[in-house]
């Protein structure tokens, strides 16, 4: 298998971590969910630095966020399948 650029955690989840250096919009990255191994393909919406977030799904207003089966948080503005997911579009639900 190729090195992936996303790795998901939890097949529950929705969103999944940039693991590589100048991800850039574009780009169809290799998905591998860590839970079974599994993999899919997406492609990426905006330049995403290593270590954050892409959105596997669409979201609204309200929707919440899950990362390594946990809740971290609800999205703040709407986001698409593809977009990066940070403190422009994601906040905890603590404050």
């Amino acid at each position: 298998m190729a090195e992936p650029h996303l790795l998901v955690h939890h097949k529950g989840d929705n969103v999944g971590v940039v693991v590589v250096e100048n991800l850039t919009a574009g780009t169809e990255m290799l998905c591998v969910v860590t839970e079974d191994n599994s993999d899919f393909h997406l492609v990426v919406n905006h330049d995403v630095p290593i270590g954050h977030k892409v959105g596997l799904a669409d979201f609204a207003t309200g929707d919440t966020v899950i990362k390594y089966g946990q809740d971290i948080g609800k999205i703040i503005a709407a986001a698409a399948k593809g977009d990066h997911v940070h403190v422009q579009n994601l906040k905890t639900k603590r404050w």
